[in-house]
């Protein structure tokens, strides 16, 4: 079968995650670690369409982290009705109304990712998870950020990029345009990797996280797939944690 580059441009974009972001993988790790320690939850946002899968991503998954508390406004997914939810993440003020509502405290981890990084919706989202002390990471493309225009008009007004609040920022390689191949015959590119490797990073953050929980005497809180043999029995401790708590559950 001919991909047309398909395949290896996933695999160089993966190949270059491991090769370049282990150190901040680590870092965003142990912030996630200290959350758990602390009996704090992780909060996971997506600034805008598809970004928003990575967040679910990390949600209530077999082998998941339990603790996960997903930022999840509707308005900003895809399956909310695609031009609308286009409108609402270019949308100024709309990102800091939905940390407001979830009430992120000091202290509190919040993953954000968005592979543009520079839209409203993500923009103030992460002012205002900064403002109120939240520990920021950010999974994006420097690429994105630093390729579109000053006056592009699909970013924030104020020119910021998601990266600019982050304590700590994970590269994921994403080219602008997201597509990256391009068939003869048609001039516009198809296949995205993205959600790709964003869902390969969601996964890396988690394993490491694991590790460090080990490390340090904790047991993770992990999911066990509710369609095995007994799986629901030992989901049920984690339910009754953080179900008050988990607004999605």
């Amino acid at each position: 079968m001919n991909d047309f580059g398909y395949y290896k441009a996933i695999v160089e974009n993966l190949e270059k995650v491991n090769a370049t972001q282990s150190e901040n993988i680590r870092k965003a790790a142990e912030l996630m670690t200290d959350a758990i320690a602390g009996d704090r939850l992780i909060n996971v946002y997506g600034g805008g369409g598809h970004t928003t899968l990575a967040m679910g991503e990390m949600f209530f998954r077999a082998g998941g982290l339990s603790c996960i508390n997903p930022i999840m406004e509707t308005g900003l997914s895809v399956f909310n009705q695609a031009l609308k939810y286009l409108e609402l993440e270019r949308t100024v003020n709309y990102g800091s109304a939905i940390i407001k509502y979830y009430d992120l405290q000091k202290d509190d981890v919040l993953i954000i990712f968005h592979n543009i990084g520079i839209n409203p919706a993500t923009i103030d989202a992460a002012m205002e998870a900064k403002k109120r002390g939240v520990k920021i990471i950010a999974v994006s493309s420097i690429a994105w950020q630093t390729e579109m225009p000053a006056d592009h008009f699909i970013r924030h007004p104020n020119k910021t990029n998601l990266n600019d609040y982050a304590d700590v920022c994970i590269e994921d390689f994403n080219p602008v345009g997201d597509a990256v191949v391009t068939v003869p015959g048609l001039d516009t590119p198809i296949a995205p990797v993205s959600n790709i490797v964003d869902f390969y990073i969601a996964h890396l953050l988690e394993i490491e996280t694991v590790k460090q929980c080990i490390d340090r005497g904790i047991v993770p809180p992990v999911w066990s797939s509710a369609n095995t043999p007994g799986g629901d029995e030992k989901n049920a401790g984690y339910l009754a944690k953080y179900r008050p708590r988990v607004k999605m559950l």
